[in-house]
């Protein structure tokens, strides 16, 4: 049909098999899902038309980042958090310890009302993602449409431990973004395939410095 995805329908079953979680989690994302789009027509949260897609869209595209933290227990902090992603799934499938960093205060009180349906242990910090930075200490820095890369790794180099990592999604100027950043700041990135997006990217990158401590 025209118009139609090309990708294949992806819901709850292929993400539970893509996963492996149980079938408890796969009922409190749903409970998100479906307090998303009661949400969603009110308060612009995602893109509209990532709606039918949300499992894979949204819901993938944030379980992801699990296979590259080395330490679910450790504190991870979500910057820009918007509607919850990753941060919010994360903490679903099991990260006790997340900060979602939002400024915007009506998506906070839907981050708060995701977190008690879903039952999600999260912190969340309603405030400018540069006044949070010096007040969280983080093992686990991720971000998802937020800002430009030299941005999130300034910020993430304010709250990150010693061997924190940074987990951030990214499109396709990725490798703009990347140049970018390496004038201002060295580190070490890996690159991996987005599983949930095919022209997107998460990058992991630690060792963060300024270019001028050199």
């Amino acid at each position: 049909m025209p118009g139609m995805p090309a990708q294949a329908p992806y819901g709850p079953d292929e993400f539970q098999a893509d996963t492996n979680v149980s079938r408890e989690t796969i009922e409190r994302l749903e409970a998100y899902l479906a307090l998303l789009a009661k949400w969603q027509e009110k308060v612009n949260l995602v893109g509209i038309s990532t709606m039918p897609d949300a499992w894979r869209r949204h819901f993938l595209d944030s379980a992801q980042l699990l296979k590259y933290i080395p330490d679910l227990d450790r504190p991870i902090v979500d910057l820009g958090s918007g509607a919850g992603f990753p941060g919010l799934v994360l903490a679903v499938m099991g990260a006790p310890r997340v900060h979602l960093v939002e400024s915007n205060v009506r998506k906070c009180v839907f981050l708060r009302e995701a977190a008690r349906a879903t039952g999600a242990h999260v912190t969340v910090v309603n405030r400018r993602i540069e006044a949070a930075a010096w007040s969280i200490s983080a093992d686990v820095v991720c971000s998802r449409a937020c800002a430009n890369l030299s941005h999130l790794i300034g910020w993430a180099r304010d709250m990150l431990t010693q061997d924190g990592v940074c987990l951030f999604h990214k499109g396709q100027y990725v490798d703009r973004e990347l140049t970018e950043s390496q004038k201002k700041w060295t580190m070490a990135c890996k690159s991996h395939p987005s599983l949930s997006d095919p022209g997107g990217v998460i990058l992991e990158i630690s060792g963060i410095g300024h270019r001028h401590d050199h």
